[in-house]
């Protein structure tokens, strides 16, 4: 039975707050933005170099984030933070904005990405009715209590990171190597620190684990544990991802592809390999989309409790 309370319990154990810090950060943007850095680094060296030291960077803040929020554990997250440290009025302001722009955005363009691509698969279905399916149904999930959408998180986020292994594994081992270590002719209009801004991008979502600190069992260990276990398992995923496509398309190739892992598929498994790429992005913006609703409607709860006319979101469902 579905209880309502006007407050956060502590229900969330470390693997569903694992599940979803790697469902938030592994997003779509493995998938676009290796050619990206690729583009902006001179060697294969400086390529993998850019993806550790954002992994690193990302621990340290991670790091960071973990004192505070285990030390002021709230559902509001950033937006109770912002309220201590420079007033209500700032934190309405950040609160208003996530509400009604930051997490809706992110939610649409992550349910086109997920339509857009199983449209690839079955080009008969709508990308715009498969992307409001998606949001209505995750919604509907979350909605009907926290650990709803927390099963689906666990469930979502498994599948997302088994499905990438062994998506990685197939054209790793099957994709005859190509030379990929330098360029030939190395591009002169690289910037290492433009490569650095599309790594954090796709390292970025860790400090959402703020939005759930006050329904964490286990406290400040657990916490710690599950972000740094958490930075270390993206971080392995990236360099993984980063070197199969280094290994199956060479350095050419993935600085001009627009779509690395279809291409590093279809060169192992033809058009097969194609949509299964088209599969797994699909299910992994599912997940994303999951993680930023329930993480969204936290500071929802936050602005319900701080001010009257959003009284009606400040209630809370296990």
């Amino acid at each position: 039975m579905e209880t309502h309370r006007s407050m956060p319990q502590k229900t969330l154990s470390f693997f569903s707050v694992l599940s979803l810090i790697v469902g938030v950060v592994i997003g779509t943007g493995i998938f676009k933005t290796p050619s990206l850095v690729a583009a902006n680094t001179k060697s294969m060296a400086s390529f993998f170099l850019a993806w550790i030291l954002g992994g690193f960077l990302s621990l340290i803040g991670a790091l960071c984030y973990a004192e505070l929020i285990t030390t002021y554990p709230h559902a509001g997250g950033d937006y109770h933070y912002l309220s201590r440290a420079f007033g209500k009025r700032m934190a309405y302001f950040f609160g208003w904005a996530r509400m009604t722009v930051i997490q809706p955005g992110s939610i649409a363009m992550l349910a086109f990405i997920f339509g857009d691509y199983v449209r690839e698969i079955v080009p008969s279905l709508s990308s715009p009715v498969l992307a409001f399916a998606a949001v209505f149904i995750l919604t509907f999930l979350n909605v009907q209590g926290s650990r709803q959408g927390t099963r689906a998180q666990n469930i979502l986020t498994t599948a997302k990171v088994v499905g990438l292994l062994c998506v990685l594994a197939a054209g790793t081992i099957l994709a005859p190597p190509l030379p990929g270590g330098e360029f030939l002719d190395p591009p002169k209009d690289t910037s290492f620190g433009l490569a650095m801004v599309f790594v954090l991008l796709t390292y970025g979502g860790w400090n959402e684990a703020a939005y759930i600190s006050a329904e964490l069992k286990g406290g400040r260990r657990t916490m710690l544990s599950a972000l740094i276990w958490g930075i270390l398992i993206i971080t392995s995923i990236y360099l993984l991802a980063n070197f199969a496509y280094f290994h199956g398309l060479g350095r050419e190739a993935l600085t001009h592809s627009d779509v690395v892992a279809a291409d590093l598929l279809r060169r192992s498994l033809g058009d097969v390999g194609a949509k299964t790429v088209s599969l797994l992005i699909a299910l992994s913006a599912l997940g994303a989309i999951n993680a930023t609703i329930f993480t969204g409607a936290r500071t929802n709860y936050a602005l319900g409790q701080d001010y009257k006319p959003f009284r009606f979101l400040g209630h809370w469902r296990e």
